[in-house]
């Protein structure tokens, strides 16, 4: 079944379950994204973007761990069970969450056929930032 790209609400959670998400979305999938910086080029995932009150634990509060590097703005959260990351308080832009897109129902990180890489190795709060490049899936078959 297509992922629904223009979904207003969904449900998310870390691998194990522990933690439990309820999303609102005011621009469904589409602002779908990775970035270069250190902990994201470790990290991997795609993210989607939430305003703050769109985004809403409803069970794990207490498995979220949180881990903050360099400025300590950003705010990343992960599962302390499992080690999933499931979101982050952007420091871009603090009004917003990213959701990991594999976290949330029915949504893959290859459903995304080619996806924004921006610039946190110039992170725009530096003075620099913007598109670094594109991430690209072709799948074989």
């Amino acid at each position: 079944m297509p992922v629904d790209f223009d979904m207003t609400e969904a449900g998310a959670a870390c691998h194990c379950g522990a933690v439990r998400l309820h999303l609102r979305f005011t621009d469904g999938l589409h602002s779908a994204r990775r970035c270069d910086c250190s902990l994201c080029r470790m990290r991997g995932a795609v993210a989607v973007s939430v305003p703050l009150d769109g985004l809403t634990v409803l069970s794990g509060k207490d498995a979220l761990g949180l881990y903050q590097f360099g400025t300590r703005v950003a705010e990343h959260y992960f599962c302390r069970h499992c080690g999933i990351y499931t979101h982050h308080r952007r420091r871009s832009n603090p009004n917003e969450y990213g959701v990991n897109a594999a976290c949330i129902e029915g949504v893959s990180p290859f459903d995304f056929t080619s996806v924004e890489v921006l610039d946190g190795r110039n992170h725009p709060e530096d003075g620099g930032g913007g598109v670094a490049g594109t991430l690209t899936y072709r799948p074989a078959r």
